[in-house]
């Protein structure tokens, strides 16, 4: 499925670059406003310059073509004169938060392997204990870039030269340093330009963070268009004290009319207006409800805004209708789907009317392709699908970039040819979806997101299972009281798998119980398409760039844990008679366990004397010690009597918690150990003769060391979690 539109025209040479486009806009409308933060502005002829002086600067380093800079600046206007000054030097910016995690820092300094990190006096430390190179800090260094600008260093730079190089966010294990080129990102400004109507006229707000791939893309959406970049002041993302609340006042008073969120952070402003408006009838419990707060001339929420796209993560037609409505007519809603490697966004799908969605209610719409790029869903053989069968998507088109820095077998693992492709190439996304008989393409979900990164996402097992997943993902949201779902395959013991739902509820309301939840899925699902357990959150775990942690989800209780004894109130199933399940079990072993221990504790103390003659006497204890004495045999005969029953009737118990067995039995016959020994070990250590040391050296290694291997033993069985796999950035 190819885009349509005007087709991509390369520029040749600079004119075919990011800063040879930002370069013709300063020099047609120099006073333009270019960025602006905080009340603070550059003009387009100030940021060419001030860009040229550091490029030059940097030049004189020994950056140059070919080469790589880590930009890791603070919000503001002068991240912008450190992007603009590396391509202008001909190289590559590596953009690096330099908030971000000490490990973070050092994962991508190391892999990117920057010649030279800029960046400000305030990260210097961190970033040279992180590992950079070279620094330059852009406030230090001012009083050496205040010479008259002489143009950009003569260097030659041209489309095919690399551009930018996006960390993926790592949601697979580490993250991956993907290159992109000039001409990818200019394909990409190219489709939003044909589909947007990109103008100068344009004020664009950037919310998101230096490091994630939407801040390149808000900065060549507006500086590559002759726009105005308003920087938000505060990050919506990874700020965790951003109040949505002030977005809309924001919005107003810089006169938005571009805005791109993620999923996270649109639903956020979506119960906000809602909120505000009074009128969102069932937004909060993921359906559209009734949602009316637009007005004709605009958004209601957000005046003046003509365009907010949306994407990052799955984001389901309700919402999508709910947001549209709450901002009226007046503001088009675009729902962008694509992947870093492939220079952002791929598709982007957008609701006409006001109207329910259609029956894709159920399903994830991502659109048609931008123009100039192309989409594709794949067979288990590799060959496009046309007939709405459910496969992997694939990409395709100009904005393909390079692949991955000194990852050959990833790069060729996932950029692959393709005889059918115009130009015989594609990126394997390992998303699954469909094309739709109305011509639009339908998320399903992210393969390694249910079944773990190992499996081929297109072969027609994972298939189906993801396809299971969704179902049961696309119902759970469907409950009244839920507000965010997600379902995926949990390793619940070794080397088994089984589906497990995640429901972010409404606090506090009835029915929202695991076992209510699982009970609703049973019967509204096909047979054997429910998941296993479903597990009430208060929100489901997120990651930095704010889409969901699948490897931070808790485990399920075990089986039966959530079977109610009693049904209280609500929506919870009511099984008949007494409640059962884990529960009941755990109360029949701890009293099997109590039965069984008083006449083995009593057992103890009738042979004491008989094994150890004298080992109990205190007759030459003087009084009050003495009872001090006969308190411990009593613990010591108690302790030897729950440690035997224990042997007895303990292993259902621990076999129901779910490690694995050898874990399991070695946990069981520690805690054995751990009560039981007591009372052999101190009536030997009072009855041996305390110079034979071979006796003193057995006593020590049977009981003290046996006793300190048997707490290590029980810490790691509590301490136990199966590692379970992490999704593949998806944008």
């Amino acid at each position: 499925m190819a885009g349509t539109g005007k087709p991509v025209e390369a520029g040749a040479g600079r004119a075919g670059t990011l800063p040879g486009r930002f370069e013709e806009h300063a020099r047609s409308a120099p006073g333009a406003v270019a960025v602006r933060w905080a009340g603070r502005e550059l003009t387009y002829g100030e940021l060419d310059a001030r860009a040229d002086r550091l490029a030059r600067h940097l030049a004189g380093l020994g950056l140059g073509p070919g080469g790589r800079a880590a930009v890791a600046v603070g919000r503001g206007t002068e991240v912008y004169v450190a992007l603009l000054a590396v391509l202008k030097a001909g190289a590559a910016y590596v953009p690096l938060e330099p908030g971000a995690p000490d490990a973070l820092l050092r994962h991508v300094l190391d892999e990117a392997s920057p010649a030279v990190v800029v960046t400000e006096e305030a990260h210097r430390i961190r970033l040279t204990d992180a590992g950079a190179r070279a620094l330059v800090c852009v406030d230090s260094a001012a009083a050496a870039l205040t010479e008259p600008p002489a143009g950009p260093p003569p260097v030659a730079v041209g489309p095919e030269d690399a551009a930018v190089v996006f960390t993926t966010s790592g949601t697979t294990g580490a993250p991956r340093c993907a290159v992109v080129e000039h001409r990818n990102l200019l394909a990409a400004h190219h489709g939003w330009s044909e589909a947007y109507g990109l103008s100068p006229a344009d004020r664009v707000l950037s919310t998101a963070s230096l490091e994630f791939d939407v801040f390149t893309a808000d900065w060549v959406r507006a500086l590559c268009s002759g726009a105005t970049l308003v920087v938000a002041p505060r990050n919506l993302t990874l700020d965790r004290g951003a109040d949505i609340a002030d977005l809309p006042a924001l919005v107003a008073a810089e006169r938005i009319t571009v805005m791109e969120l993620n999923v996270r952070t649109a639903r956020r402003l979506t119960a906000h207006l809602a909120a505000a408006g009074g009128a969102a009838g069932g937004v909060e419990g993921g359906t559209a409800g009734g949602a009316e707060g637009g007005t004709e001339d605009g958004a209601a929420g957000l005046p003046g805004l003509r365009l907010l796209t949306v994407g990052a993560e799955k984001w389901w037609p309700d919402e999508h209708l709910a947001l549209r409505r709450l901002l009226g007519p007046g503001t088009r809603v675009v729902h962008v789907y694509g992947l870093a490697e492939a220079a952002v966004d791929s598709t982007y799908f957008e609701l006409r009317s006001l109207d329910e969605p259609p029956n894709s209610g159920a399903e994830s719409v991502v659109g048609v392709p931008f123009p100039g790029s192309r989409v594709y869903v794949l067979g288990p053989d590799g060959a496009p699908y046309t007939d709405g069968t459910t496969g992997e998507i694939a990409l395709a088109g100009p904005g393909l970039g390079r692949g991955y820095l000194g990852r050959p077998e990833e790069t060729a693992r996932r950029f692959v040819r393709a005889d059918f492709d115009p130009d015989g190439r594609l990126l394997r996304t390992g998303d699954l979806g469909r094309l739709a008989p109305d011509g639009t393409l339908r998320f399903v979900g992210r393969a390694a997101g249910v079944v773990g990164p190992r499996e081929q996402p297109s072969s027609s097992a994972v298939v189906a299972r993801v396809s299971v997943a969704a179902r049961a993902e696309a119902r759970l949201r469907a409950y009244p009281e839920v507000r965010e779902a997600a379902v995926t395959e949990v390793e619940v013991a070794p080397g088994r798998r089984e589906l497990v739902g995640y429901a972010a509820t409404v606090p506090g309301t009835p029915g929202t119980d695991s076992w209510s939840l699982s009970t609703y899925l049973v019967v509204h699902l096909p047979k054997d398409e429910a998941p296993a357990a479903v597990v009430p959150l208060a929100e489901l775990p997120r990651t930095r760039a704010g889409k969901l942690d699948r490897g931070a989800l808790p485990l399920p209780a075990p089986v039966g844990h959530a079977a109610p004894h009693r049904a209280r109130g609500g929506k919870g199933y009511r099984g008949k008679g007494a409640g059962g399940g884990a529960a009941s079990q755990e109360t029949r072993t701890g009293c099997a366990v109590l039965l069984l221990a008083v006449p083995f504790a009593a057992a103890a103390w009738l042979v004491s004397g008989q094994l150890w003659p004298g080992s109990t006497d205190v007759s030459l204890v003087p009084s009050p010690y003495d009872a001090f004495f006969r308190g411990l045999y009593l613990f010591e005969w108690a302790s030897f009597g729950l440690g035997a029953a224990w042997l007895l009737v303990g292993a259902p118990a621990i076999g129901r918690l779910g490690r694995p067995p050898g874990l399991s039995v070695a946990a069981h016959m520690s805690v054995f150990w751990l009560l039981a020994a007591w009372w052999p070990q101190d009536n030997l250590y009072r009855t041996a003769n305390r110079a034979v040391w071979a006796t003193e050296v057995w006593l020590v290694y049977v009981f003290n060391v046996a006793l300190m291997v048997s707490a290590a033993v029980v810490v790691r069985f509590l301490a136990w979690q199966p590692k379970e796999p992490r999704p593949p950035h998806r944008r």
